[in-house]
């Protein structure tokens, strides 16, 4: 009985430890950012100068954002636009094929542009999962799984750490061109 009292408060010093961690954010911006033409490369000391810390942490570090935080509710109102890579501005996926898988993070059916998206096997944790990284820069972005049962084109849920997105809303003009028939 006693261990397990004690099991319970460290999960729950643990759980409070966690909550005042930085909150990730996604960023936003008015225009699209360049999109690089080449494979993007910096030192390590580099990607510190141009990340915020968290954005460091899930790029470079391989890092993941808490589970149903601020990102994930920003992400759920956001509007039609498109997702950047936070390190190199390659554009990734886009408010076309995001749904809510209700997982507690940014989930995407494909990428927006697949040249810019890759995946490869990741077996840290103990788990055995598929990586998706920037084609660009190679910075973690999350994970993808197939098979799940979600009512998408591709059975596929790429769920990504959105404090490693640039959010880009679609201007009034896009949006006009795309109503026209």
């Amino acid at each position: 009985m006693k261990s397990t009292r004690t099991l319970t408060a460290l999960i729950f010093s643990l759980a409070i430890l966690s909550c005042t961690a930085e909150e990730a954010k996604m960023e936003t911006r008015k225009d699209a950012p360049a999109e690089p033409t080449a494979k993007v490369e910096k030192t390590d000391e580099e990607w510190k100068k141009e990340l915020t810390p968290e954005q460091y942490r899930i790029l470079r570090e391989a890092g993941t954002e808490r589970a149903n935080g601020e990102v994930y509710k920003e992400f759920k109102h956001q509007g039609e636009g498109s997702y950047h890579c936070a390190g190199c501005g390659a554009l990734l996926f886009s408010s076309k094929e995001k749904f809510d898988s209700g997982c507690g993070w940014p989930s995407f059916y494909d990428p927006a542009k697949a040249q810019n998206v890759k995946v490869k096997k990741d077996v840290s944790g103990g788990m055995i999962r598929t990586e998706v990284v920037c084609a660009k820069c190679d910075g973690h972005l999350g994970h993808v799984f197939t098979g799940e049962g979600f009512n998408t084109p591709t059975d596929k849920r790429y769920c990504i750490n959105g404090g490693g997105l640039v959010f880009v809303p679609a201007k009034a003009e896009e949006k006009k061109e795309e109503k026209k028939p």
